[in-house]
Order: C-alpha cells, then structure tokens, then sequence
C-alpha cells in the first residue's frame, strides 16, 4: 500500500503525531498551500499526551488562555487552569473545525523511516509504505511513561499502573491508595483524591517547591464577554502572556530579582500554609526554587494536611503483594498503588528508527544524548523537522507557542524545496556544535543548573532545554540563518 507522489508535481509530506503539533502542522500546512501530506497516528483518535493522561486531577500547568492557539483563541475556558479533558475537547474541537481529520491515519504507528534516493521512506506498523520529500515529527515530549526500577512492582495484587495509564475501572472510594513520585502529575493527584479514599500515601523521594497560583473560575459574564468582545479576550491573553514572560525570563538567571522573588513566594506558600512543623519540615526542598520544574497549585498543601493523607519520607525497600515495604521494616498496606514517576522525556521521535543521509541511525547521532540546531534539525537527515524537539524551550514556555514559531520556521525550509532552490534541507555540523557549545555555557547561569537532579538535565548534568529568553527564541524563529543549513541540489 502506498500514498506518494512526485516531488515534481507537490512536496509530499509526511507527519507523525496527532496531538496539539501535529493538528497545528496540518492547519499551517493547508494555510501555506501543501495538499500533499498526511498524519500517521498510532493510537485511534487525536490528543496527543491530553488522549494519554486521564488521571484524576490532570491539568496544564500553562494558563489556558496561553494554551491555546493563537488563531483560535477559546473564551469558553472554565478557569486559568485548564483540566485535561478541557484541553482534550479544545484540541478535538479545532480538529473538526479546520478538517484536520480526513489527514489522519489512525492506529498507525510508525516504526521505521529511512531517507534513501533524496526522499523519505516510512513503513507504519501495518504494514502501510510511504515515501515523501519532508518527514515532520510531532512526537511530543510526554508519551513514554518512565517507570522507576522498583523491586517486587510486578508481585502487587492489588491494583497497580502508571498514572499515564490509569485504570478507570478500579474503585478509589473508600480504599487505601498510594502514589509514587512528587512531580506535577503526583500533585495534581494528591488534590484530587484525598478527600475519597480512606488512606492517601504519598511517597515522597524528593521534595518540591509549590508556586501559589490563583486558578480562577471564569463567571458566565466573563465569558461572554470573551465570546463577544475579542479585544478584551486579546487583552487577557496579553496579560498573561506578560506574566509568563516574566516567570520565563527568571528561570534563565539565577541570580536575577524574579528568580529570588519566585523562591521567596514558593518559601512563603510553605511556610503560611503547613501548619504542622514536622510535616512542613517533609515538604521543605533541600534545593533553590525552579532548579526542578516549579509545579503550580493552589490546593496541594491543603490537600496534604487532609488526615487521610500521609507523607512517606522513609525510602522504599520493595513492592510486596499487600503493599509497600519501607526501609526501616515498616508495611505500608496498600488496595491501589500509582506509579507516578514521569515519563521518558529524550525520546522524542523514538523508538522509531530514523535512518538518515547514508544510512546513518539517529541512535547513534544521539549516542552521547539527544541534540539539534534550533531543536529541529540533525545534520546528516536532510527535509527531516522536529517539533519540541531536544533542547527546546519546554521549561518555560508555553509548548504551543513554540510549535507555532517553530512551524512558521520549517515552512521556510520547506518553501526553499518547493520553490526548487535546492533538493535536500539540514542543519550543518558546523552550526549545529556552535549552537549546542553555546547553548550549553547559557544553560550553566539558569536556574536550573543549581544543584538538583531533573528531567530537564542531561545525563552530564547540563540542563536540555533553551536557555535564553522568549525573545531571542522568538527572534531565532522569525526567519532561519540559511548559512546554518546545507542546501543540497
């Protein structure tokens, strides 16, 4: 089975991944004038990690109005904060909207790419072979649940999952539940279940500093008059937009004011709000604020003192089928255990195997860790773009805004093909050690380099993530530096 054509008559373009970028690529696609492309999805409808993650309590730590596109804006967001299904509705609302659908080949995984003969051979799961001019990954960053080595998981009886994968079917009420991890995802979890079980362990390796927010429920009249009066909704967008922009700029600079007046709002948020000097001393990170990715609630530190809720400081030993054994001997009986423990964040594009110029596996490219120029391009795999890709801005941006800069940036690319200027487009070795150097010595003087462990850092402790400001990213994505790429006939 095969869906190709000449890159004479229309680039062909193949993209892999229905989640917010790959919706996004489509539209921007259509808007450019491409009609030759397709979406391989592997599950059966769109969402991306919205589809994955239905845990209770799940939300984006990303102001709504700031999570959304920004062609279509949404007045009907319910609150500052938006849940996953919110968000899930959002993104299956404007997939109907913009005809992204009839694109999509769902349940189509796509386990092997190679690039041979100028163009881009793809071969999905089933079976299905394509070949294109352009291969767009629209992976995501948060698809691959990252289950910590714990010994005896496997001999639980009781339930047992990750909370990416969450059991729907399993009772909560009235049952014992205990939750491993303490990221975002913990968190959110934390508030939404401790007033339902009848006992909530919270086993915490690592602290973490908690960010006050304000999750604002939006009245009725405030959203009609969003619906009604599209500059006042672009005035609310452009405060928060203000807002984030600060938060962003902090985080790059560790020595900044808005860095220490974060960590001073994080300090005050424990110290007013745990009033048990022995659990406040449990929750007290031994790290700055913003070294881990700060997570945001309004409600966790009231959730904690809930008395069904427990903090377990003490290591764990193992897993045993009625619970979890702790260190200093000490069974914690368990009907519900959720492995809370993130997710793969250097995938990317992987396990797909990307074979580019010369046979060349991506694997061993990213041997030493995952990289790109700009956090799209690899030399040696010429017409192959990332979004969100490694060493991007996920640690303080909203991920749809760098989609969309980073989808206007490869639509030049792409342009110089279809224009006939040259054949084959990728970054050169050259730019792209230059920029990792650079990119690296900035990282050293972010937050995020102050002395914790993250899933922001590289395997040699260097944050992967872009550490300059929103600005200068955005200033990076306005046109791309053509002396950077090879540009190949």
């Amino acid at each position: 089975m095969s869906d190709n054509s000449t890159p004479e008559t229309s680039p062909r373009i193949v993209i892999i991944g229905a989640g917010m970028a790959g919706i996004l690529t489509v539209i921007k696609l259509r808007e450019a004038g491409y009609d030759n492309f397709v979406v391989y999805e592997k599950a059966d409808r769109i969402g991306g990690t919205w589809r994955e993650n239905t845990y209770p309590g799940i939300a984006c730590d990303v102001p709504a109005h700031l999570y959304t596109y920004s062609f279509e804006p949404n007045p009907d967001w319910s609150s500052t904060f938006a849940s996953g299904p919110e968000i899930q509705a959002y993104f299956e609302r404007v997939a109907e909207k913009y005809d992204v659908m009839r694109h999509i080949r769902f349940n189509e995984a796509v386990p092997h790419v190679e690039f041979k003969d100028g163009r881009w051979h793809i071969r999905t799961a089933s079976g299905r072979e394509d070949v294109a001019d352009f291969l767009v990954a629209a992976t995501g960053v948060l698809h691959h649940p990252h289950v910590a080595d714990i010994p005896g998981l496997d001999s639980f009886t009781g339930a047992c999952f990750h909370s990416a994968q969450w059991d729907h079917s399993v009772p909560l009420e009235g049952k014992r539940v205990g939750v491993i991890g303490t990221g975002s995802t913990a968190i959110q979890i934390t508030s939404a279940l401790v007033d339902k079980v009848s006992r909530f362990d919270l086993f915490q390796r690592t602290a973490q500093w908690i960010s006050p927010i304000d999750n604002h429920v939006y009245t009725e009249e405030e959203k009609e008059r969003f619906r009604t009066d599209p500059a006042f909704l672009q005035a609310v967008r452009d405060e928060i937009n203000a807002e984030f922009g600060r938060f962003s700029n902090a985080v790059i600079d560790a020595d900044s004011q808005e860095m220490k007046d974060i960590e001073a709002a994080c300090l005050a948020n424990l110290e007013d709000n745990v009033k048990d000097p022995v659990l406040r001393e449990k929750l007290r990170p031994n790290y700055r604020a913003g070294c881990k990715r700060l997570i945001f609630s309004s409600d966790f530190y009231q959730a904690i003192q809930h008395p069904s809720a427990h903090v377990v400081t003490t290591p764990i030993e193992r897993v045993e089928a009625d619970g979890v054994r702790l260190a200093d001997g000490e069974l914690r009986d368990l009907d519900v255990l959720v492995v809370a423990t993130g997710f793969r964040v250097d995938s990317f594009i992987r396990p797909t195997t990307v074979l580019g110029r010369d046979g060349v596996n991506l694997d061993d490219v990213w041997a030493e860790g995952p990289l790109a120029y700009m956090s799209i391009s690899v030399p040696g795999f010429p017409n192959f773009f990332m979004l969100n890709g490694p060493n991007g801005p996920v640690g303080n941006f909203s991920l749809i805004q760098i989609a969309e800069h980073q989808v206007a940036y490869i639509l030049q690319l792409m342009d110089k093909v279809r224009r006939g200027e040259c054949r084959e487009v990728s970054a050169t070795p050259n730019a792209t050690a230059d920029f990792e150097q650079r990119r690296m010595a900035a990282a050293k003087k972010s937050i995020w380099s102050t002395g914790c462990k993250s899933w922001y850092l590289d395997k040699n402790g260097v944050p992967a993530s872009w550490p300059w400001s929103r600005a200068r990213f955005f200033e990076e994505m306005a046109k791309p530096v053509l002396d950077d790429y090879d540009l190949a006939s």
